[in-house]
């Protein structure tokens, strides 16, 4: 099943991040972002966007130019001129409003809109997604809380039917993956704690 990510925010009438700014990147005031939009052609399009600083406020940008560096986008808003103002963005996410998302191509659904999805492995319950991770290999990871806090490819092979208006996703995990990448319980790590003493 293919999935999108030009989407984090799972409510209508919010916004959509489309990249986050990583750090200032040359001297006239540009930005290197990592995109988190599977759609990066409409940059040339989106020349009003908003930045989403890391205390919550919401900021109008105007997008002068911009252009792809080594897996990143390269961002020059107009007004942010020296490395200063750009670095002034570094950590801001760089939003359009729900209502102006892109379209997923016919069969694809943006994966954040699993957030709030039940999660059900071979028919029993694990928990429910709290957010997706992209980057860390070829299908997005979604992280999944239960009675403990999972780890799981949002890959098709795993992927046995997904139904966002029932809001739940069906997977065939291969036996012992849940168990693999899920981080200790605070029980548990008493225990490696008393075990390494």
């Amino acid at each position: 099943m293919p999935a999108s990510q030009d989407i984090h925010s799972p409510q209508e009438g919010g916004f959509v991040t489309i990249a986050k700014v990583i750090k200032a990147q040359g001297r006239r005031g540009e930005v290197a972002a990592a995109l988190f939009t599977d759609f990066p052609e409409l940059f040339e399009s989106r020349r009003h966007l908003l930045a989403l600083d890391r205390e919550g406020r919401r900021r109008d940008v105007e997008l002068e130019e911009y252009w792809f560096h080594k897996g990143h986008v390269v961002l020059k808003f107009k007004g942010v001129d020296s490395i200063d103002d750009a670095e002034a963005l570094a950590g801001c996410e760089i939003q359009v409003p729900w209502a102006d998302r892109a379209e997923p191509e016919a069969g694809a659904i943006f994966v954040s809109d699993l957030v709030g999805c039940a999660v059900h492995n071979h028919g029993l319950p694990v928990g429910a997604v709290q957010d997706v991770q992209f980057g860390a290999g070829e299908a997005p990871l979604l992280i999944v809380k239960g009675a403990k806090e999972y780890l799981i490819p949002f890959a098709a092979e795993f992927v046995e039917s997904v139904s966002l208006e029932a809001r739940r996703v069906n997977m065939k995990l291969p036996d012992g993956m849940l168990e693999l990448d899920a981080p200790l319980t605070a029980e548990e790590k008493e225990r490696q704690k008393r075990r390494d003493s």
